[in-house]
């Protein structure tokens, strides 16, 4: 990996660590379906706004089912089912259940994309989820039928990015099989980060007159949606989505696992949450197991398929 797609990937630690504590703000005053709609939509809105800027073809007509799909699992599905669990689970929990998504992305891999997940992948993905749990401490919250319940949600949301990133690859990797021709084109990597956020906002818009917040939310939780939109969403989805096609699915989702070090880090900087020294040595073992996806080396463990000569 590249100095310049490594420091992409600790950017996008950095932004989607702040994301959840946007949502613990957000979300008690605003609701969990108000809060995904609108920074779904906003954040479609302005990368449609870059998009066409840059005059990046859309190509509705041709695209459109496939901005509809890559936007159910990478914007509605996944961002509700965290701003559910953010009312019950506090946000280094739900980051430590998000950091599942590269283990479920080297699965769906194996599957789909005839990946090899080697000795090397696999340990590091197993120690960076054994990272981020000693980060936060296991056992230290009340479990009952909610916690459960958001848990659950975290890991569904967890294998909707997981598979979206999957879809994404192979769109990037193939071209659109019902053209004929020179004409055969993939979809540009903008096109996709704004048509898939635009289409999982429409998705969402009939649930709006049904989930308005019976006050007006503080100006604090509308600051907090606001860059939940612009930059944990809008931002993100633009460096991310080309960073998939360039590193493959699993390695980038490997910045899941410095998500909780930014989070708790926001934490103590803004709401003067204490560091423990489970912090210290849970991120000595992420930064390790981060090292050892993004170097893995052929020992394979498993294949989809056989090697083709």
């Amino acid at each position: 990996m590249s100095p310049s797609d490594l420091s992409k990937l600790i950017f996008l630690a950095a932004i989607w660590g702040g994301s959840f504590i946007f949502m613990r703000i957000s979300v008690p005053e605003i609701g969990v379906i108000l809060t995904a709609t609108l920074r779904i939509s906003l954040a479609g809105f302005s990368l449609l706004l870059f998009t066409y800027l840059h005059r990046v073809p859309m190509m509705w007509r041709l695209n459109v089912k496939f901005y509809a799909v890559v936007g159910f699992f990478s914007a509605a599905l996944p961002f509700s089912c965290f701003s559910f669990a953010a009312q019950y689970l506090p946000s280094a929990y739900s980051a430590v259940l998000n950091s599942t998504a590269p283990l479920f992305g080297a699965l769906f891999s194996i599957l789909w994309l005839s990946d090899r997940l080697t000795l090397r992948k696999l340990s590091g993905l197993l120690l960076g989820i054994t990272g981020v749990t000693v980060l936060v401490g296991a056992g230290t919250i009340l479990l009952n039928l909610q916690t459960l319940l958001a848990a659950f949600a975290c890991l569904v949301a967890a294998a909707s990015y997981a598979i979206s990133s999957i879809l994404v690859k192979k769109l990037g990797d193939h071209q659109h099989a019902d053209l004929e021709g020179p004409a055969r084109t993939g979809i540009h990597p903008y096109a996709m980060a704004s048509g898939s956020l635009a289409m999982g906002g429409l998705m969402l818009l009939p649930a709006l007159p049904f989930s308005l917040p019976a006050v007006m939310p503080s100006n604090i939780a509308l600051a907090s949606l606001l860059a939940l939109s612009l930059l944990s969403s809008a931002l993100a989805q633009i460096i991310f989505i080309p960073l998939i096609g360039r590193v493959g699915p699993t390695r980038a989702m490997s910045v899941t696992f410095l998500i909780p070090i930014f989070g708790m880090l926001w934490g103590y900087l803004f709401l003067h949450e204490p560091v423990r020294m489970s912090t210290v040595i849970g991120s000595a073992i992420v930064l390790t197991a981060m090292r050892l996806i993004l170097t893995s080396a052929t020992l394979p463990v498993a294949s989809a398929t056989s090697e083709k000569n």
